[in-house]
């Protein structure tokens, strides 16, 4: 590790390997938090007469997409990869041939990494916690918080949750990271003096203070949205009290309704219920994840764009020395996914690859197409799953066994 001009931390040699491979040199300076700005360009499309969209839930079989987002546990097989034994026709032990295990892949990544200013984005429940019955129990344990602690002294290091940014902040506990609950749509930053984003957009920055009395900027691109949501939000605690095991969750600009500890054979009453709500409401929209369905707003807004408004803001964005990791779990993860991969998709790399009949020739070609990118996504699953992510992890607590 180095410092460049900007006296920002690069990585300038792999680190050595340890059980948590979360472990940094303890003669690193620190990262700071200061210098950051927020560059021109930043535009937020919030449309004023836009129908809602029900994304897959009722329009493309709705009770399938919940069944399919929730896969039931399996016995896990060990296999190579993850240190457990399996055979080929695994299906688990094929989909790792896709999506290589980040920790047998550790010094590919940290090779990749020399040089480079590392940017690191987390999602929270299934990434950091593990998923449990109760969500107002997803607690991470201390040893993960010890390790984004020691983490975020040498990188930027963000929580993109769709919790609400005070719960996943009470979660964490941490003051040295940056917090973008709702999806991204609420996310707090350092003040600057000026915002290019405030120009186009000037109801999105709040100035506010933190639980430390430190001044900070808000920015909340679906504030005029807040009424709506509590409308709702009132409707759908109302409308599913009666569904046992059903349980609403405020996260300030959207509202998750909670079937997992509802009987599989009333998940369709509690989707139609949601769908009854919304159908007053043609500006909100609804999306599902692991066994929770989401209401939101219709904006043009995301985890992928928070994603990017913070590396602007850091001052990161556009910038060939940086690399952004992304270690998310859910549906919602891959639009961040999306924005830090830009390797080229196997349709790309087949169609570039057939043009060779060496065998060799394409397996590096390949590789060198698989390493162009901007930076990786780690996808958090111990199912197979198609995912825009480089690589995978078993669970949340993989790194620490």
């Amino acid at each position: 590790m180095d410092m460049n001009s900007n006296n920002t931390p690069v990585l300038t040699d792999t680190a050595p390997i340890t059980n948590s491979r979360l472990h940094v040199h303890s003669n690193l300076l620190p990262y700071s938090h200061t210098g950051a700005t927020f560059p021109h360009g930043m535009l937020l499309n919030i449309p004023r007469k836009k129908t809602g969209i029900l994304e897959d839930v009722f329009s493309c079989g709705w009770l399938d997409a919940m069944k399919s987002s929730s896969p039931p546990p399996k016995n896990k097989t060990k296999d190579v990869n993850h240190g457990f034994a399996s055979s080929e026709a695994d299906p688990y032990f094929n989909w790792l041939l896709k999506y290589p295990s980040a920790l047998t892949s550790f010094d590919q990544i940290t090779n990749y990494a020399k040089g480079k200013r590392i940017a690191l984005f987390l999602d929270y429940d299934g990434t950091l916690s593990p998923i449990v019955d109760n969500p107002d129990c997803a607690f991470m344990s201390d040893n993960m918080r010890a390790a984004v602690k020691k983490v975020a002294e040498y990188f930027p290091t963000a929580i993109i949750s769709g919790r609400s940014r005070d719960k996943v902040h009470e979660f964490v506990g941490l003051t040295e990271l940056y917090y973008a609950g709702s999806h991204g749509m609420d996310i707090i930053g350092p003040v600057r003096q000026s915002l290019s984003v405030s120009h186009n957009h000037p109801n999105c920055i709040i100035k506010s203070t933190d639980k430390q009395g430190k001044k900070v900027n808000l920015f909340q691109p679906a504030a005029e949205f807040l009424p709506m949501i509590n409308e709702v939000l009132k409707s759908l605690i109302e409308c599913t009290k009666d569904i046992k095991g059903s349980k609403v969750e405020n996260n300030k600009f959207c509202v998750s309704v909670h079937y997992r500890n509802v009987d599989e054979k009333s998940w369709s009453l509690v989707a139609q219920r949601v769908n009854d709500v919304l159908k007053g409401f043609p500006r909100l929209r609804l999306t599902h994840g692991r066994k929770v369905l989401e209401v939101r707003p219709v904006i043009n807004w995301d985890k992928g764009k928070a994603v990017t408004f913070l590396l602007e803001s850091l001052g990161l964005n556009n910038c060939d020395d940086v690399l952004p990791i992304y270690i998310g779990d859910d549906r919602t993860d891959e639009d961040a996914f999306k924005v830090i991969s830009l390797a080229c998709n196997d349709e790309v790399v087949a169609s570039t690859c057939c043009l060779y009949s060496n065998l060799l020739i394409r397996d590096e070609l390949k590789q060198v197409l698989r390493e162009g990118n901007k930076g990786y996504g780690i996808l958090v699953s111990s199912a197979p799953k198609e995912s825009n992510a480089s690589y995978s992890l078993r669970d949340p607590l993989e790194g620490f066994k």
